[in-house]
């Protein structure tokens, strides 16, 4: 293939991404604009709210699987196979900014650490912070990223990534985000992990004071889609695997905080997890 019949092909890719974007994010912000209320946690209508959330996640699944040719157009338009493919993911200022995102993320869960380990060490000094949002945020943690994305998805769920299918020069099949029976072995693209703990951030954004809990949750969602696209650009993860990625970890938070706050039957106080917390904490004489 001549230079001419290259420079042909990818821009076919590129305007085809770009309309398959532009597609997919419409659906999103019109379905989105049907919900009213875009904030994960709030009080009013939180039936009707959290079932428009996950139609719009359906109708982006939907989409993708009836026509998971999106997935790879978007993943086109980060690859070059003159630069060396997906050349970002050895490109230095891709891996700071990697760095960066990991930091973020440990820096948003540091709060609620510290606070449970002054709590240990010095059991009758109150929790530095409340202690619903201590549990929320630790067992989200551990729950989304890590549980249900790394240990049972990404270990089980063999979709290669993009680096990996035949479509960019890998010896992998492609295959759609709701097809497990892939080439990948372990360590696979369906979902992403890194994105899925930046997307977790959103439980940070839920306990922070009511002022500033739409700023948080702005920011959580922009942070995920962001550190998403970091992971696309170095070939790691289709779209719908970023965007899967946001679905269970939002959905991970809003049981976890259903339970803690807004359901009569199981919610509890911040005095009970404080006084479990003091009983667990080390005896001292």
């Amino acid at each position: 293939m001549n230079v001419t019949s290259r420079a042909e092909v990818r821009t076919k890719r590129s305007a085809g991404g770009r309309i398959a974007l532009l597609i997919v994010l419409g659906a999103m912000l019109a379905g989105c604009d049907k919900c009213g209320n875009l904030w994960p946690f709030g009080s009013a209508a939180q039936g009707e709210t959290q079932a428009c959330r996950l139609a719009v996640a359906a109708a982006v699944g939907l989409i993708f699987g009836i026509r998971p040719d999106l997935d790879l157009k978007l993943a086109a338009l980060f690859f070059d196979p003159e630069r060396g493919g997906f050349w970002r993911a050895y490109d230095p200022a891709y891996l700071r900014a990697r760095d960066v995102a990991v930091w973020l993320t440990t820096l948003v869960a540091m709060p609620a650490v510290v606070a449970l380990v002054v709590k240990f060490i010095r059991p009758r000094r109150p929790l530095l912070i409340p202690g619903r949002a201590i549990v929320l945020m630790l067992v989200t943690l551990a729950l989304a990223p890590g549980v249900v994305a790394n240990l049972v998805l990404k270990e089980h769920w063999g979709r290669p990534r993009p680096i990996d299918v035949t479509e960019f020069g890998g010896d992998e099949h492609f295959r759609p985000w709701w097809d497990p029976r892939g080439d990948c072995p372990k360590n696979c693209s369906f979902v992403a992990g890194e994105p899925s703990g930046a997307f977790w951030t959103l439980a940070g954004a839920a306990v922070v004071p009511p002022q500033w809990r739409a700023l948080g949750y702005g920011s959580a969602l922009a942070f995920g889609a962001a550190v998403g696209v970091l992971r696309m650009a170095a070939g790691a993860h289709f779209f719908s695997d970023v965007v899967f990625a946001g679905v269970f970890s939002f959905l991970v938070i809003w049981l976890v905080h259903g339970w803690l706050y807004r359901w009569p039957r199981t919610r509890i106080s911040d005095a009970t997890v404080e006084r479990a917390m003091e009983r667990i904490g080390p005896k001292r004489a």
